[in-house]
């Protein structure tokens, strides 16, 4: 249970965590403020015993409502895993296990910092997208010692206006408790 809290910080709150070990600026948006939407590829790298996973996938953010993550498959570029997160509730989803979590912030508050809230990680995310802003965030710059040579790339940024609907599933997603959907996340790191 307790390994599930590490994955969850990295898999599912690095990039809200992130926000709890980087400075922010009060200027974060400041030539970003014209678009309410941001988008940018994404690629995160974890080691795993003698060995290192990497997934690649897409961040689209729209400024105050939602942001979603989704990770890919190598080769065929299927989603496989999206997190959905809002100023109020994280959405993680299974796509190869039809299988989901639903999490609110008050849920999260035990195993996340106080400062991991969604004003911060946007004010990061707009910092990233800056010219000389910091594009590769470590585990050990996030304040995760246990994942210390994890990394997540932000690059490819965009800013072009796009629609961000929220997740939407059928009925054959099962919804099932946070451990679950971190147990499968971890099994496919292996």
């Amino acid at each position: 249970m307790r390994h599930s809290y590490y994955w969850i910080t990295l898999l599912c709150a690095v990039l809200l965590m992130g926000v709890a070990g980087c400075r922010t600026s009060r200027n974060a948006m400041e030539g970003s403020a014209a678009s309410h939407c941001l988008s940018s590829k994404v690629k995160l790298t974890i080691p795993q015993h003698n060995s290192v996973f990497t997934v690649n996938g897409t961040l689209k953010l729209k400024n105050g409502e939602r942001m979603q993550v989704s990770f890919l498959m190598p080769i065929l570029r299927t989603e496989v895993a999206r997190i959905d997160l809002t100023p109020d509730e994280i959405l993680l989803v299974d796509r190869m296990g039809k299988r989901y979590a639903q999490i609110t912030r008050e849920e999260l508050k035990g195993i996340l910092p106080r400062k991991a809230d969604f004003a911060h990680l946007e004010k990061l995310l707009y910092k990233a997208a800056r010219p000389d802003g910091k594009r590769i965030l470590e585990g050990k710059d996030l304040g995760l010692s246990k994942l210390e040579r994890g990394r997540l790339e932000l690059y490819d940024f965009s800013n072009e206006p796009f629609e961000l609907a929220p997740t939407k599933l059928s009925s054959r997603y099962k919804r099932v408790e946070m451990e679950e959907i971190l147990e499968l996340l971890i099994a496919l790191s292996l």
